[in-house]
């Protein structure tokens, strides 16, 4: 093969060999090509989580005493871990079921096993996933509900980075603009919202809500990547099966969490279900279905959409917060949204997707070249085989092949 050509080597003619590129462009095309059932799913993953997303701020402040949680946030998130290893073994045997005849069993030992170690990488997000969700309590603490949702869409520019660089994920520049235009909105919110006295760590509030802010932003954003790429990775493994494996790892790491804190604080705080209150209930069932639908999200679509739909929750969030405990959506905030969905519209919109469109649709007319140039390689081939049976076939070899 050279310069790409495959020669034949009885008509020396030359067909074009297939590329790494050609098939990581026809793997573009395929993701561009969304049906209809793909379309009703997406929107149905962006209405859910924008329900979930925006009440779970409202349910962790409905369920502090005093500005205080009179429970573990670890054991929230340990019995929230367990909700939904709960649900992936009921959905397991509900698909079990369904097999079609000659489908590789679902509860076999050996497929269990296969994909255990196919899976394995799960466990990076589940451990991620842990340190967040404990982060989304102590952010709680500095900020009120609507302002914490808007600080987790800061998670955006980073995951749009991170897409870049592990997954090779291509935006174009009004995209990248689009990103900056959402800081500025979130910018804009946080003027003058940073609460006045110290934290138990000693350290002034801003410091310490800066440190936590920066945590709280990178942490989930290396998940959400991390987990689309192990769930994408292995794409012909059942979601259940994978789901299975990511929140039995996430028990693990907060089970682990609550034999720390115990040895630290003492055996009072084995007790999972001291200091829980029916806020407190809602907010483990409201969690564990966001994870469920987090899961769907990145491995059927991506990480960007799943942070703009959360972005939309910040309105349900402000006006949900200021309507049930009386906080004020300052004119900062009113400002800050409306940039956020100008950023949202400019993201999505059909301008900041043309140059991709120009460019597969230049990848598609190189193919259609290379198609045609196959089809002449082909021709020739034939012209060069009928030219052979031609020259075999003189006046004298036309002798019948048995003696008359």
């Amino acid at each position: 093969m050279k310069n790409g050509m495959i020669e034949c080597s009885v008509c020396h003619s030359k067909l074009v060999s297939p590329t790494t590129k050609s098939i990581s462009r026809a793997y573009d095309r395929h993701k561009t090509r969304v049906s209809s059932k793909q379309r009703v799913l997406n929107v149905f993953l962006v209405v859910g989580d924008c329900m979930l997303v925006g009440l779970q701020p409202i349910l962790v402040y409905m369920s502090k005493v005093d500005g205080r949680f009179k429970f573990s946030p670890i054991s929230v998130n340990f019995l929230t871990e367990m909700t939904k290893v709960l649900f992936a073994i009921v959905m397991l045997f509900f698909q079990a079921r369904h097999q079609k005849v000659g489908e590789k069993p679902l509860l076999s030992i050996s497929t269990f096993i296969q994909a255990a170690r196919n899976n394995v990488l799960l466990a990076v997000p589940a451990f991620l996933y842990a340190i967040n969700n404990y982060l989304k309590f102590i952010m709680q603490l500095y900020f009120n509900p609507a302002t914490v949702k808007m600080l987790s869409n800061l998670k955006v520019l980073v995951i749009a980075v991170l897409l870049k660089i592990i997954m090779r994920r291509r935006f174009s520049i009004i995209q990248w603009e689009a990103l900056a235009l959402l800081l500025i909105g979130i910018s804009v919110n946080q003027l003058r919202s940073l609460p006045e006295g110290s934290t138990a760590m000693g350290l002034p509030v801003a410091m310490g809500a800066y440190i936590y802010t920066l945590i709280f932003i990178t942490v989930p954003s290396m998940a959400s990547v991390f987990n689309e790429y192990a769930l994408k990775s292995q794409y012909d493994t059942s979601i259940y099966l994978q789901n299975l494996f990511l929140y039995g790892y996430g028990a693990i790491f907060n089970f682990l969490g609550i034999l720390v804190t115990a040895i630290f604080k003492g055996p009072d705080n084995l007790d999972i279900l001291q200091g829980h209150s029916k806020a407190t209930m809602l907010l483990i069932f409201n969690n564990a279905a966001q994870g469920i639908l987090s899961c769907f999200f990145l491995k059927y679509a991506d990480a960007i959409l799943k942070k703009y739909s959360s972005t939309v929750a910040t309105i349900f969030t402000g006006i949900a917060s200021a309507v049930l405990f009386g906080h004020t959506l300052t004119m900062n905030f009113l400002l800050g949204i409306s940039i956020v969905f100008i950023s949202m519209h400019q993201f999505f919109s059909s301008l900041s997707k043309a140059k991709d469109e120009q460019q597969n649709g230049m990848h598609e007319l190189r193919d259609v070249q290379e198609n045609h140039r196959s089809k002449e390689s082909f021709i020739d081939i034939a012209a060069g085989a009928n030219e052979e049976a031609a020259h075999r076939i003189g006046s004298d070899e036309r002798q019948p092949l048995l003696p008359t």
